[in-house]
């Protein structure tokens, strides 16, 4: 399915691809690729999923092991082709609920998996209490792993996001899964377009999408957690004098966007 977000809105840049050195597999372990945001509804799934259905078309052998649509039809529309793997149901307070089925996962041993919001927090009673520590275990078995995250759920961001939002955030990932990626993808969206997806129903249901607006979604916040995201990225840099810490960071943005031309600077600094 086609992306309903104008060009102006959104055009991923070739161009952002900021080292061509990538980090050398140790043993079997997997690679890991993070889809970072600056808030819900910039496009992280959506462009997981686009990246991924580039890796079928190649040959890959491509699993879904969890992704959350949220009921949003474009995410729906892009599961199409994909195997999905089935959830493990589980009881929590006289409750049904379904989780990611890490043992399925293992036992499947795709190339690469799809594994959706990092920070998730698990039912108890699962193997790990977090997600990006099913995501650790499954990068140990030699699998390739695509996640999403939004910046507010970064460990040493969590009194940064607190001061910008005046919001508590509960679900953070370590700094650590961040070093242990190989490639990591902001995809940037403007604080007015984000906003316009909202109003349209595109990020929550309506009665979530108006308390979002009055709160979280603010313009001056969007624009504060934005500037976040792109200085986080740009710490993970590859520092081309030093081999060992290699990465691929990428930019999904309009060309010409303030975004862009932040990011282009701080990559002629670097091949200076």
């Amino acid at each position: 399915m086609a992306d309903q977000r104008t060009d102006s809105e959104r055009r991923s840049w070739p161009g952002a691809q900021l080292a061509e050195a990538r980090r050398k597999p140790k043993g079997c372990v997997g690679r890991l690729k993070i889809f970072l945001g600056a808030a819900p509804g910039v496009g992280k799934t959506y462009e997981m999923l686009q990246a991924a259905h580039a890796k079928l078309k190649e040959g890959v052998d491509v699993v879904v092991g969890v992704v959350e649509t949220h009921g949003r039809k474009e995410i729906e529309a892009l599961l199409e082709g994909f195997e999905v793997l089935p959830r493990k149901p589980a009881v929590y307070i006289e409750r049904i609920l379904s989780e990611f089925d890490i043992d399925a996962a293992l036992k499947r041993r795709p190339r690469l998996i799809l594994v959706d919001e990092l920070a998730h927090t698990n039912i108890p009673g699962s193997r790990h209490a977090k997600r990006y520590q099913d995501v650790e275990e499954l990068l140990d078995a030699g699998i390739d792993v695509y996640t999403t995250v939004n910046i507010q759920h970064v460990e040493s961001l969590n009194d940064v996001v607190v001061q910008i939002t005046r919001v508590h955030v509960r679900e953070i990932v370590p700094d650590a899964i961040f070093d242990r990626a190989d490639v990591i993808e902001l995809v940037d969206f403007t604080p007015d377009g984000l906003i316009r997806r909202l109003k349209e129903g595109k990020v929550y249901i309506p009665e979530y999408a108006e308390r979002a607006l009055r709160n979280y979604f603010s313009p001056r916040n969007l624009t504060a957690l934005r500037k976040l995201a792109l200085r986080h990225a740009a710490d993970h840099l590859p520092q081309l004098h030093d081999r060992s810490k290699a990465r691929e960071v990428m930019l999904s943005t309009r060309k010409g966007s303030t975004a862009w031309r932040i990011w282009s600077w701080w990559r002629s600094r670097l091949r200076r």
